[in-house]
C-alpha cells in the first residue's frame, strides 16, 4: 500500500503455535484424482491478457468507473475442466504518473501495472493445475478505494469467464492477445474452465475486496453458475465500518486463509483477525501464516524497488527476507492452499498447518477448524 494511503491499523495479533488439523477435510466438490502437483515442464505454460478498456465497466450500485483488464496464466495444454483463480491487487499509483489524479489517466501517463506484479504466483499456479486471472483494478485505485466497488469488479470478471467457459461467448470472446507482442490468440477455455470451483486471492485492500465478495453477506451477488471455494487474503487490510461490524467480510461456510508479513509497514499483521472473527462461527477449516521479516510490497514486483514508484516498506530492513524469499514462501502456501480445497490434494496440508516449514522463512501457522472458539 503506498506511503500517501497507508491506514492506522490495530496492532499485531499475537499468532498462536499451529493447532492440529482436526476438522480439516477436502472440498467435497474435488476431484477423487486430481493431477498431479509437481510443476510442468518449461514452456508449458503460456499466458494470454484481455482489455476490454479503461471504461468498460461502471458499477452498478456507486457507479465507479473500472477497466475490465487482465493477465492470464494458464497450462498451455488444456484437457479436461480446470479450477479458475482470480487474483486482485490492493492500492497503489494507478497510473504511472504520481501527479495523476483523473481516471483514465490523462495524457502522458498510463495505467499503472499493479496487476502484473504477481506473475510469478499465476505462473507456478498454473504450473499446477490453473487457469490463473490477475486482474487491474487502477480505476478504483484513482477515484473509489471502495471495498464493495473491488468485490463486484471480481464478479464482473467472473460473470464474463462464466459466459465464456460454458458458452465460449460473451465479451471475453475473440478478446485475447498475446502480452508480449499485442498479437490476438485464441486459447481454449471454453468447456476448459471449471466455474463452480473458483479461488480469490487478494492483496492489500484487495484482500478485504475478496472477503467482501465471498462473505456470507454478499454471497448472493455472485454471478450466475459461479461457485468460490477457497479464498486468500494477502496481507490483507482489516478494519470495519462501523467499528464492531464485521459482517461484510464474515465467511463462515468455505475455507479461507490469510497470509500476513512481521514486517509489513503497511498494515501491519491486522488481517489475523479475520480468523478471530469467525472463530465459533465456521463451517470450514480456516487458516493463516504469519511470515517472520516479510514487508508488505515484495508480494507484487511492480511495488518492490528498482521498479518505478515503488516502496520498501519494512519496519526491520536490516533483517528483511529478500523479495524472491518472500515470494516463493508465499508460492509453496498458496500452491499448499488451491490445491487442497479445489483439487482435494492433501500433499501440502502440512505446509497449511505448520507441520512442515515453508521455504527459506520463518513462520508461525494457525488452524481454526469448524465450531472453534
Amino acid at each position: 500500500m503506498k506511503t500517501r494511503l497507508t491506514l492506522v491499523v490495530a496492532s499485531a495479533l499475537l499468532l498462536v503455535s499451529a493447532l492440529p488439523a482436526a476438522g480439516a477435510q477436502a472440498s467435497s466438490s474435488a476431484p477423487a484424482h486430481p493431477p498431479a502437483a509437481a510443476p510442468q515442464q518449461a514452456g508449458q505454460v503460456a499466458v494470454t491478457a484481455y482489455d476490454l478498456g479503461d471504461t468498460a465497466f461502471t458499477d452498478p450500485q456507486t457507479g465507479t468507473v473500472s477497466e475490465v483488464r487482465a493477465v492470464v496464466h494458464y497450462p498451455r495444454r488444456l484437457t479436461g475442466r480446470l479450477p479458475l483463480i482470480v487474483m486482485a491487487h490492493g492500492s497503489w499509483f494507478g497510473c504511472d504518473s504520481e501527479s495523476a489524479t483523473t481516471w483514465p489517466c490523462p495524457a502522458g501517463s498510463h495505467p499503472f501495472p499493479s496487476y502484473r506484479g504477481y506473475d510469478y504466483l499465476g505462473s507456478a499456479l498454473a504450473a499446477r493445475g490453473f487457469v490463473v486471472a490477475s486482474i487491474s483494478a487502477d480505476g478504483i485505485n484513482q477515484t473509489s478505494f471502495d471495498y464493495g466497488d473491488r468485490a463486484r469488479l471480481v464478479n464482473e470478471h467472473l460473470r464474463l469467464w462464466q459466459e465464456l467457459a460454458s458458452k465460449g461467448g460473451g465479451p471475453l470472446a475473440g478478446r485475447f492477445t498475446d502480452p508480449a507482442t499485442g498479437a490476438p490468440v485464441a486459447p481454449a477455455f471454453a468447456g476448459h474452465v471449471d466455474m463452480a470451483r473458483v479461488g480469490t486471492l487478494g492483496h492489500s485492500r484487495g484482500g478485504k475486496g475478496v472477503m467482501w465478495q465471498a462473505s456470507d453477506k454478499h454471497r448472493g451477488e455472485w454471478p450466475d453458475g459461479v461457485r468460490v471455494r477457497a479464498v486468500l487474503g494477502l496481507a490483507p487490510v482489516k478494519f470495519d465500518v462501523p467499528e464492531g461490524d464485521h459482517s461484510d467480510t464474515l465467511i463462515t461456510s468455505l475455507p479461507f486463509a490469510v497470509v500476513t508479513g512481521g514486517c509489513d509497514g503497511a498494515v501491519r499483521e491486522a488481517g489475523q483477525e479475520y480468523l478471530d472473527d469467525v472463530a465459533g462461527q465456521n463451517t470450514a477449516t480456516d487458516y493463516s501464516v504469519s511470515l517472520r521479516d516479510a514487508n508488505h510490497n515484495y508480494f507484487n514486483t511492480t511495488w518492490t524497488p528498482p521498479f518505478p514508484l515503488s516502496e520498501d516498506d519494512s519496519t526491520c530492513p536490516a533483517q528483511e527476507l529478500a523479495p524472491a524469499v518472500q515470494q516463493d514462501a508465499l508460492v509453496a502456501y498458496a500452491t499448499a492452499f488451491y490445491r487442497y480445497e479445489l483439487y482435494g490434494d492433501r500433499a501440502g496440508l502440512p505446509l497449511l498447518t505448520g507441520g512442515r516449514p515453508l521455504p527459506g522463512a520463518t513462520s508461525t501457522a494457525r488452524v481454526v477448524p469448524p465450531g472453534a472458539k
